[in-house]
């Protein structure tokens, strides 16, 4: 990130391939366009007070999220009982690495999605893990997976089982790394939770045993964060004299917590 070949002659080279190439894709999801965020990010946060934090940071959204040292653990650990959000976080701890679209994955499942905790939580974790980690980068795009500032369609949720199938319908990326997973049938690899136990029993697989059992349902969890973020975001549009601490709204309804 701080190498020898500058931003812009590495936005001017990319340009000149574009004028070549007519028909390319256009920012922002584009090489060029990722660039541009880059900058965009670089500017924000040298310019934005507390950018590394939600108190005090005037573009994130203040949202009472939820402290759960066992959830964080789980997911930190690769241990949710979703193969695709764990295969992800076991690739990230062993490697450093994860490409952006399991990071947009992991995080939305850490915050808004399904756990419901803090960005913050999940940006140290990629900040001590990710071999390319960027201070403005992290922060900005932890705030953006988790609806806090620069993007607010909180309702946009990553499944964490329909998202991946559409790219690996196999399930090649979960048995390379969660192996304990090699021998299930694709039919279950992603919800190995529904697969009949004469189904785990040949995959050398039991849920609850090899594998960890689900910390949460997503179809039952998701709808409550949904509501969750509504709520906050009203709490958000309020007189600032008239709005309540973050900490001092109340926890939603805790749904059944499912044993891992």
């Amino acid at each position: 990130k701080f190498g020898c070949f500058p931003a812009r002659l590495f936005h001017s080279k990319v340009v000149e391939i574009y004028r070549s190439a007519p028909k390319s894709s256009k920012p922002p999801v584009s090489l060029e366009g990722q660039l541009l965020w880059r900058e965009f990010f670089y500017t924000v946060g040298a310019h934005t007070p507390n950018f590394d934090r939600m108190l005090g940071n005037p573009i994130c959204k203040q949202i009472p999220w939820d402290d759960n040292p066992q959830y964080l653990k789980a997911w930190e650990e690769g241990r949710t009982g979703y193969p695709w959000i764990d295969a992800a976080m076991t690739q990230l701890r062993t490697q450093g690495w994860i490409h952006h679209l399991a990071r947009h994955a992991v995080a939305c499942f850490l915050t808004r999605g399904d756990l419901y905790l803090s960005w913050e939580k999940g940006r140290d974790v990629f900040a001590r893990e990710l071999v390319d980690e960027d201070w403005a980068l992290n922060n900005a795009n932890w705030m953006w997976l988790s609806a806090s500032a620069f993007f607010a369609q909180f309702f946009r949720v990553y499944g964490p089982v329909s998202f991946a199938k559409k790219t690996d319908p196999e399930g090649l990326y979960i048995k390379h790394f969660l192996p304990v997973l090699k021998d299930m049938p694709k039919k279950y690899v992603y919800e190995p939770w529904n697969a009949p136990l004469e189904v785990q029993k040949k995959a050398k697989c039991i849920v609850g045993k090899d594998y960890p059992n689900r910390i949460v349902d997503h179809d039952v969890i998701h709808k409550v964060n949904i509501s969750r973020m509504s709520e906050a975001y009203k709490a958000n549009k309020e007189p600032t004299e008239s709005k309540p601490s973050p900490k001092a709204q109340p926890a939603a309804k805790k749904q059944k917590t499912l044993k891992f």
